[in-house]
């Protein structure tokens, strides 16, 4: 470009764009420090702001002499009514939206900032391919490359920013439980995925080809527009539907990065240098995002995107598992557990708060900051330790704490703080469980494996809030929680937790919830709790994702084998959900020398559990609820179960009687007659059962 042939007006213009496009810079730079966060969001506004205002009167929107007098009132009420409304439903949403709804409305503003692409690109390439790029001659228009180059980068506008508003209402509509959280995969998903993406590419491609060849017209475009709007929505959904809950906050960051590649797009479709550059900022600040997210977490983007995890052998992780375990036990095993668990934390002089997405759940941030406050009065110094991943949305636990007044500059990332964990008093863990998880560094094979954590189990005393002990998304065991010294833990609602060891603090008192976990104590068995199952004929047999964590199918199976010596007949159900993926159940019984052909797909067994003697149930819980045909309105209604609520004789070995991961509680365990539970590790209380069998 010669500056010789730029008027006044157009050199103001790149001047302040410059400028702006600066300020930007500047702002994300700022975002990026917790104490200049908000300054940095409000500069990069205000930048935004006035480079709306440039746009219009650079476009000349309010001449007179360069429009019809109805064009211009038609031109300001549009825009106005944009702007008006835009702000008035931002304001709403700023009222009504809760800080733990957070993510889905990022995942939403993603979607309309595709939307708004996508339709600059449908204006651009249909109708408003500015004049002075087409040379007219005797034989017609004469399509010059800035042409074909215009019309190729709206159609490419239209695609990308189509892809991110459907991505964007998936990613919204999970996060949201709108949708299932976990990851759908369709028939054919990989090929569907590989077309729709193939297709979208394909219309982009012969917008320009097609129009340059003169086979299509200005008023034939908006053809191929339709078809790239159907596609490439189609393709948004494809991908972004295989994506599971867990894996969200990479997918919303990547959905960022998108919508700012549209915008950058759309602004070469429009020759705008301001347009351009700002997208191109988002785009490259979000891929930039998406990429530390990804090593956060040790998983690749394409595996993300296409639904895929680490296979898991069971074997090294059972071993490594069990290794750590050993580890743990090790430390600190001198030392006699507190009669009074909080003894130590009303002495710490340094403490560390972990918080997670269960602390987002429970909305317990304003209750964290109360028990820090607490400590500090008693003259402790208290910091918040932040993994890149905690939460739903990359500093979505630096929102929820500066929400509850928490100082930004108690707030610090990972790499700052995690080696102080050996060194300071006690941890305080609310709602966290795989990015503390230590198992992250030996449980070889598993997804977890490689991540890294924070370095929590370093610490001598930990306190630990969380709803129960089950693994995270993750699906892998925390060792912390079975280690007998220095760690306690508080299970249920974060909130109703944190007001007991807030009142037990202020009181200096044992909180009611450890005084009951205290009493609480496991049945005691006996050969007399068996009489049922020593005569039963008919055994069903129905392993979960609790046996494969105890790794107790060799226990399973070595009872299974008492019973066949006893004269019954040992079948196995199968559950098509068992498990973390598909047969896992079957591999596991296997390894455990169990025949291939006692084991029953849910289908060929289900209805003999009405007339079979007995059941005995291995860690399962979810897959033969019967509130899934009575739970109107809870994640697990409709979900077919296996019957074993016909049975007339249940034997449950399970850890506890929490509800499972659909959150539900399951009523077989309040069943007065006919079922008898035997609560704990697995492989503790199959051993007993053996042994009052045999006696």
């Amino acid at each position: 470009m010669d500056f010789r042939d730029l008027g006044t007006i157009d050199i103001i213009y790149l001047v302040i764009s410059a400028v702006l496009i600066c300020l930007v810079l500047l702002g994300i730079f700022l975002m990026s420090k917790i104490k200049h966060a908000r300054l940095g969001n409000g500069l990069s506004a205000c930048a935004m702001l006035i480079g709306i205002i440039l746009v219009l009167f650079y476009n000349k929107v309010f001449d007179s002499n360069y429009k019809e007098t109805y064009e211009i009132i038609l031109s300001i009420a549009v825009i106005f009514f944009g702007i008006i409304s835009g702000s008035i439903i931002g304001l709403l949403l700023n009222k009504k939206v809760q800080m733990i709804q957070m993510p889905q409305l990022v995942a939403l503003l993603n979607g309309l900032g595709g939307a708004a692409s996508a339709l600059v690109g449908i204006v651009s390439l249909c109708f408003q391919i500015p004049q002075s790029l087409l040379i007219r001659s005797w034989t017609g228009y004469y399509y010059t490359f800035p042409v074909i180059f215009s019309i190729a980068t709206s159609a490419l506008a239209i695609a990308v920013g189509m892809i991110t508003l459907s991505g964007s209402l998936v990613a919204a509509g999970k996060l949201h439980r709108i949708l299932p959280q976990k990851a759908i995969v369709l028939k054919n998903h990989q090929l569907l995925t590989v077309l729709t993406l193939s297709l979208s590419i394909l219309s982009v491609v012969l917008s320009a080809l097609l129009f340059s060849l003169k086979v299509l017209s200005f008023n034939q475009l908006w053809i191929l527009a339709i078809c790239n709007v159907i596609f490439s929505t189609l393709f948004g959904l494809v991908f972004s539907i295989r994506v599971g809950g867990a894996d969200m906050p990479i997918t919303i960051s990547l959905l960022n990065s998108f919508s700012g590649v549209a915008g950058a797009i759309a602004g070469l479709a429009l020759h705008d240098i301001l347009l351009v550059a700002i997208g191109g900022i988002v785009g490259a600040s979000g891929l930039i995002l998406t990429q530390i997210m990804c090593k956060a977490i040790n998983r690749s983007l394409m595996d993300i995107l296409l639904g895929k995890a680490k296979k898991t052998s069971n074997v090294q992780t059972n071993e490594t598992t069990t290794k750590e375990q050993e580890n743990l036990e090790k430390q600190d095993t001198t030392s006699q557990p507190k009669a009074d668990p909080f003894d130590a934390l009303r002495s710490a002089k340094d403490v560390i708060i972990v918080p997670g997405y269960g602390m987002a759940i429970a909305q317990a941030q304003h209750l964290v900051k109360k028990l820090a406050d607490n400590l500090v009065k008693r003259g402790a110094r208290v910091r918040y330790a932040i993994h890149p991943v905690a939460g739903r949305m990359p500093g979505h636990m630096n929102v929820l704490l500066c929400e509850a007044d928490v100082d930004y500059e108690d707030l610090f990332e990972m790499s700052d703080i995690d080696n102080d964990f050996k060194t300071v008093d006690c941890t305080i863990v609310v709602g966290a469980n795989d990015v503390l998880n230590p198992a992250a560094n030996t449980a070889v094979g598993t997804p977890i494996y490689g991540m890294p954590v924070l370095s929590v189990s370093d610490c001598k005393e930990i306190y630990i809030f969380n709803y129960d002990t089950n693994p995270g998304y993750a699906g892998v065991d925390n060792p912390l929680y079975k280690r007998e010294n220095g760690v306690h833990l508080f299970l249920g609602n974060a909130k109703d937790t944190l007001k007991e060891a807030i009142d037990a603090l202020e009181n200096d008192a044992p909180s009611q919830k450890q005084e009951k976990q205290e009493k609480q104590e496991n049945p005691a068995l006996s050969s007399d709790s068996f009489d049922e199952l020593k005569n039963a004929k008919d055994v069903i047999i129905v392993p979960g994702y609790g046996m494969a964590i105890a790794q107790a199918q060799h226990l399973v199976k070595k009872l299974a084998d008492n019973l066949v010596k006893r004269g019954a007949k040992v079948r196995y159900a199968i559950h098509p959900v068992a498990g973390r993926m598909p047969g896992h159940m079957n591999v596991l019984l296997c390894e455990a020398d169990v025949d291939y052909e006692d084991l029953f797909e849910m289908s060929d067994i289900d209805n003999d559990f009405k007339t079979a003697d007995c059941t005995i149930v291995v860690g399962a819980n979810d897959v033969l609820n019967p509130a899934a045909n009575t739970a109107v309105g809870t994640p697990i209604y409709g979900m077919p179960v296996l019957s074993v609520s016909d049975c007339k004789e249940i034997y449950i070995f399970n850890y506890d009687t929490n509800p499972g991961y659909a959150g539900v509680d399951n009523p077989l365990y309040k069943r007065e007659n006919g079922v008898h539970l035997f609560l704990g590790n697995a492989k503790d209380t199959l051993n007993e059962a053996i042994d009052a069998l045999t006696k």
